[in-house]
């Protein structure tokens, strides 16, 4: 029996371009900025992601968590798309959350040196324990 044209738009769908994906691997430079509107001023930017993934080298097995990002900036800005397109590229990345919260401080100053950074990843927990990771970069004011 064939279809209807009202279905017609769905048959037609594309495939997802290169610059539609998230990357395969984390990489710093994935992370733009654009210039702070107000550069002589300190204030805080606070960004707070609840749909962080990554894996357990060990086991394999997904790991959860919200990554928060509190910095001061200094010249620049993140730009938020990419760092969401950033974030996911660990979807698949086997890393231990100490290891992926001070990767997520050195690539994050790497990006944009703010005058003070804080980022803390608070993890599901995996059977029965949580974990809170937090690092530092420069002084808050």
């Amino acid at each position: 029996m064939p279809r209807s044209s009202r279905w017609q738009p769905l048959l037609e769908l594309q495939a997802p371009t290169e610059t539609s994906m998230a990357p395969q691997v984390p990489a710093s430079d994935q992370l733009e900025t654009f210039p702070n509107p107000r550069p002589e001023r300190a204030y805080t930017i606070e960004i707070v992601c609840p749909e962080f993934t990554s894996m357990c080298p060990k086991t394999g097995q997904p790991d959860f968590g919200t990554i928060t990002f509190r910095y001061v900036p200094n010249q620049t800005c993140v730009e938020l798309k990419s760092l969401k397109l950033y974030l996911q590229s660990f979807r698949n990345e086997g890393i231990f959350y100490e290891a992926v919260v001070n990767r997520l401080l050195d690539d994050f100053v790497h990006a944009c040196a703010p005058r003070y950074l804080k980022v803390t990843g608070t993890f599901t927990p995996r059977g029965g324990i949580s974990s809170i990771v937090t690092c530092e970069h420069g002084t808050e004011r």
